[in-house]
């Protein structure tokens, strides 16, 4: 059930809905307490545990990002103001430690390791940069897009240089395994901006084209970011299945769980107007679900919400539904999934940190 992004061609949006409704009646209490069920190690919390490893990140991305124009450089440092909390660095190096623990007992992150999470968090803003500007947004992380403030060509040249000098960073690495795994991100993350731009008339499609650019648009990045460093710091392909496996379902996770938030957060909490997946045209989880008690949505759908009070209309029927639980759930399966695979690692306080992530992943409220 947790590979749909490999097999959606033989998973249809009819038994998917069937298989979580059934799955939630059966074991959702299991789901919740997973990580009590695979250690007995004292609770370690993730960000604690991360950092050290990421004191100094962002003045270390802005060493990365040396320019001379003054604009371009105001530009590109918006977003690394030290103030997010670096979520995408903090599993890179959790992982890098587990890794490393589990193949000679080395606590350390290498330097390369670490250079994997700082290359992360950049491809990662320079897709919200160039986000923005496609969607045009007019706040991120609570305060306004750099599209906004210095329009959207410049956006897109920032967007661009932020990722040329991720480039330049990976090149540094001086490993063509590396360099091949993170430029995959590259790839997936422009293939699935076309995939969010299209549509499948076909309803049973539908559930597997958003799941497979939810893959590619978000989980990607956490997925291969997480095989690299394994591949640093163990030569056991075995171990660097894992990191993948992990980081892909934690990543899709992420993405269930914001495409709840942004029916049941308010704006101020999430940073960002809430309805924006309807009002840019995009069916998610929760709209796809509902569609099965609701079948007057399909028309919405194919039309992209883009009659007056199609929004609205989709909005409520959505919180009618159970289209938020559904999507909930399903979310709670990658976590489980997420935590099976990281627990195959010889036990570490990283190993647990990171299984207690992924029931951070479902309570998060922005």
């Amino acid at each position: 059930m947790c590979h749909f992004t490999q097999r959606s061609s033989t998973l249809s949006f009819p038994k998917i809905c069937n298989i979580f409704w059934r799955f939630h009646h059966t074991s959702t209490s299991h789901l919740c307490s997973c990580s009590k069920t695979v250690s007995d190690e004292k609770y370690q919390d993730p960000f604690q545990l991360g950092r050290k490893d990421l004191k100094n990140l962002y003045e270390d991305i802005k060493k990365e990002l040396l320019v001379s124009t003054a604009e371009l450089k105001e530009m590109c440092d918006y977003y690394f103001d030290g103030k997010g909390k670096a979520f995408r660095p903090m599993i890179v190096v959790l992982m890098a430690r587990a890794c490393n623990i589990h193949h000679n007992n080395s606590r350390e992150v290498q330097a390369s390791q670490r250079s994997v999470a700082i290359i992360a968090e950049m491809i990662h803003t320079a897709s919200l940069v160039h986000d923005d500007v496609i969607d045009d947004a007019n706040s991120r992380r609570g305060k306004m897009t750099v599209n906004q403030i210095w329009g959207e060509r410049k956006a897109v040249l920032a967007g661009d240089f932020i990722l040329s000098a991720a480039s330049v960073a990976l090149a540094r690495i001086g490993n063509t395994t590396i360099i091949s795994v993170l430029t995959q991100v590259i790839e997936d993350l422009v293939c699935g901006e076309f995939l969010q731009l299209g549509s499948k008339e076909n309803e049973n499609e539908r559930f597997a084209h958003y799941l497979e650019k939810t893959f590619k648009k978000t989980a990607s990045l956490i997925a291969n970011s997480c095989k690299a460093v394994s591949i640093l710091g163990c030569p056991d392909p075995k171990v660097h299945e894992i990191a993948y496996q992990y980081g892909k379902n934690v990543g899709i996770a992420f993405q269930l769980i914001d495409d709840v938030l942004d029916f049941t957060s308010c704006a101020d909490r999430l940073g960002k107007p809430t309805a924006a997946d309807l009002k840019l045209g995009l069916a998610t989880g929760p709209v796809l679900f509902a569609c099965r008690q609701f079948p007057e949505m399909n028309a919405m759908i194919m039309r992209r919400f883009s009659k007056p009070g199609d929004v609205e209309r989709a909005r409520k029927y959505v919180l009618q539904s159970d289209g938020v639980q559904q999507t909930t759930y399903l979310a709670q399966r990658y976590c489980h999934e997420a935590t099976r695979e990281i627990s195959k690692l010889r036990p570490s306080p990283e190993r647990e940190a990171l299984i207690q992530l992924t029931e951070m992943v479902l309570v998060r409220d922005k």
